[in-house]
């Protein structure tokens, strides 16, 4: 099993090799021009949630924040980490090699908890092993990208805590979306098919809203070029498993929309993220605005619910100590006491 697993992440490393190929080299070049990275204000929304379409303003970074390109891509490197080692676990049964946890910035951490599901659909197996080569890739394609602009900017993979124990982050993320009991209900992503689309969708909706709300942010047209390609693949992600989970019947569709309720009551914002099924029944399976455009969330409202939690401060759920990153802001939390 072991052995067709490697076998299986091989092939899949192979079949993507030619994008990482041109992303890399993109990146190096960007890395050469660059000189220095100018600062950027913080991400914000910038979302219009009027009813009636209108244009989409083009966002103006401000010039009093502190984040740069480079903190961008270590904030989604971080992200990339906890997603990468969740689907590998799942799909393959093994974590990413240590060759590509370690970094210079940050503390590197363990990963708590995981295992290989055995799934009963080959389809949604399928899913889990494609999904895990891109999220692979995207670890080591970032990783490159930061090396090339200062072999010091690589940070290290922080803790991870993927368990689906009683005090595993994926049971404290389901009490407090309702799927079990508040207090004594544990949720193991690894049980069935179910449970892994489930915790699947928690994660790949922050994904496309985190790069949403820092690509306005991003001043290299090169590195803009490559959060742009990893914000489409994430979101090709996102709408499989919307639509997977939908088609399975209400009791599915009940848990993604519970998920999305405690998304918004998390990152404060109660306007940012949308189940998978309308009022009414019918699927609602693009969360966007009224002019059908993602949202965007900012890097303290991803770590809001990354850390699931409501008040401010660094680490919990998902990342126990906090995200690593140069830039110390970017670690925190955006909620109030």
């Amino acid at each position: 099993m072991i052995k067709d697993s490697v076998f299986a992440a091989l092939e899949l490393a192979n079949e993507r090799r030619a994008e990482r190929r041109r992303f890399l080299k993109l990146a190096g070049a960007g890395a050469a021009a660059a000189g220095g990275l100018g600062l950027l204000s913080a991400c914000g929304n910038d979302d219009d949630d009027s009813p009636t379409p209108t244009p989409s303003p083009t966002p103006t970074p401000s010039t009093s924040g502190v984040a740069t390109d480079v903190g961008i891509l270590q904030l989604a490197l971080n992200l990339e980490y906890l997603e990468a080692q969740f689907y590998s676990i799942a799909a393959f049964g093994r974590r990413l090699p240590d060759a590509s946890l370690t970094g210079a910035v940050g503390t590197r951490g363990d990963v708590t908890g995981g295992r290989q599901v055995t799934f009963t659909d080959p389809v949604i197996a399928s899913y889990a092993r494609e999904i895990a080569g891109d999220e692979i890739a995207h670890v080591t394609a970032l990783r490159a990208v930061l090396t090339a602009a200062g072999s010091t900017l690589v940070i290290a993979q922080p803790a991870i805590n993927i368990d689906g124990g009683a005090t595993g982050a994926f049971t404290a993320a389901a009490r407090a979306a309702g799927l079990v009991d508040k207090t004594s209900g544990t949720f193991d992503p690894y049980e069935s098919d179910q449970n892994f689309l489930l915790a699947a969708f928690l994660f790949e909706d922050v994904g496309v809203s985190a790069y949403k709300g820092a690509s306005p942010l991003i001043t290299s047209a090169t590195y803009l070029e490559a959060a742009a390609g990893i914000l489409a693949a994430e979101a090709y992600h996102a709408g499989l498993i919307r639509t997977e989970l939908f088609s399975r019947g209400e009791t599915a569709r009940a848990a993604a929309n519970a998920i999305a309720t405690a998304r918004d009551s998390l990152d404060g914002s109660a306007t940012l993220d949308a189940g998978i099924a309308n009022s009414d029944g019918t699927a609602n399976l693009v969360p966007a605005d009224s002019n059908a455009i993602a949202y965007s969330r900012s890097s303290a409202q991803v770590h809001n619910i990354a850390y699931l939690r409501t008040t401010a401060g660094i680490g919990g759920g998902f990342f126990p100590a906090g995200t690593n990153n140069s830039i110390e802001a970017l670690r925190t939390s955006g909620a109030t006491a």
